[in-house]
């Protein structure tokens, strides 16, 4: 089996990547490079360009004719940044989105699995979500996911396309191989402030603490990101299964299924290193909320697929890949 991976040169991306040749399926990268990282795409085959560009798409499928399906990763996902770019996240999300799709039906490609977020939801009382809960969106970043999540269910339902979309929580780690991590040297998301701080030797500021979960601060449901590769290899196997008969369009929520707050993130993490990191309060950022973790079993149910790694194998990867992320990258970003 072969597919293409738009956004193949990112954290998620390549990770999947790896998932897919460690299950010999033959993965085509299609990234621009604007966060990717050309490292990430040794050893397979990739196309340097923007996924709206239909003649680059063309020539993929031209020189490609036996891609049987798309993994969409290609996205911007910095929350913060959305809020305060909003026309270039949905510039960037949804518009060339569409303008992929349409390349995608040009050139006879029926299957897509799209990367979309848990931030999408409506947390219940509890901060518990299945496929089936609220759509409420609270940043333009979470917004751009559900907007082209709708889009692509109204494609799918008229056009010779079928999509999946995979709902990922909160991914943390790194291939365990260690090919592929975050490519952002200091990235935004707590687990990422807290090996910076670690790094630099200052407190790890916890950004919101007036929620209303059991501590105070946000809750996650984070994920170790090979469980995550490993459901897009399993969705892509099932896919058939999954959209059979009428159904031309659904959603698979990916994440653990047990809520950490930040301050259980921040305890697990001084329970992993040697010198514990001390924390400070801070306001939320912009576009912050208390979060949501998935409750539901249809991964399970559906792919065969339950997560294999724990909270502290996150932590230890995400560590492990920080040591040697400068010597692979460079230290530049």
């Amino acid at each position: 089996m072969k597919v293409l991976i738009s956004g193949g040169a990112g954290f998620i991306g390549s990770t999947v990547g790896s998932a897919c040749l460690d299950a010999g399926i033959t993965p085509v990268v299609l990234d621009s490079l604007v966060t990717g990282r050309r490292e990430f795409t040794e050893g397979r085959a990739f196309y340097e360009g923007d996924i709206a560009d239909g003649a680059l798409v063309d020539r993929i499928f031209a020189e490609h004719p036996d891609i049987e399906a798309v993994v969409h990763c290609a996205a911007l996902i910095v929350v913060p940044d959305s809020v305060g770019d909003p026309l270039g996240y949905y510039r960037a999300n949804v518009s060339k989105s569409l303008d992929f799709v349409g390349h995608l039906l040009r050139n006879g490609c029926g299957r897509m699995v799209f990367s979309s977020s848990g931030s999408i939801y409506q947390p219940g009382e509890d901060f518990s979500v299945d496929e089936d809960s609220a759509i409420a969106p609270q940043s333009p970043y979470a917004r751009t996911k559900a907007v082209c999540e709708g889009m692509f269910a109204d494609i799918a339902a008229t056009q010779p396309i079928r999509i999946l979309s995979l709902r990922y929580f909160n991914p943390i780690g790194a291939d365990p191989k260690m090919r592929t991590g975050l490519q952002v040297r200091r990235p935004s998301f707590a687990l990422g402030k807290l090996i910076e701080a670690q790094e630099d030797g200052v407190p790890f500021r916890i950004t919101g603490t007036d929620y209303a979960t059991r501590d105070g601060s946000g809750i996650r449901d984070y994920i170790h990101v090979w469980d995550l590769a490993t459901a897009h290899v399993a969705a892509l196997g099932r896919f058939d299964e999954v959209l059979a008969g009428e159904t031309r369009s659904s959603v698979i929520n990916l994440g653990t299924g047990t809520g950490t707050t930040v301050n259980e993130l921040v305890a697990a993490f001084n329970s992993v290193v040697e010198t514990p990191v001390a924390v400070v309060e801070a306001e939320a950022r912009p576009g912050d909320v208390a979060g949501a973790y998935t409750r539901s079993d249809r991964a399970l149910r559906l792919l065969d697929w339950t997560p294999q790694y724990s909270i502290a194998e996150g932590i230890h990867d995400s560590l492990r890949w920080a040591e040697l992320r400068d010597e692979r990258l460079g230290a530049g970003v």
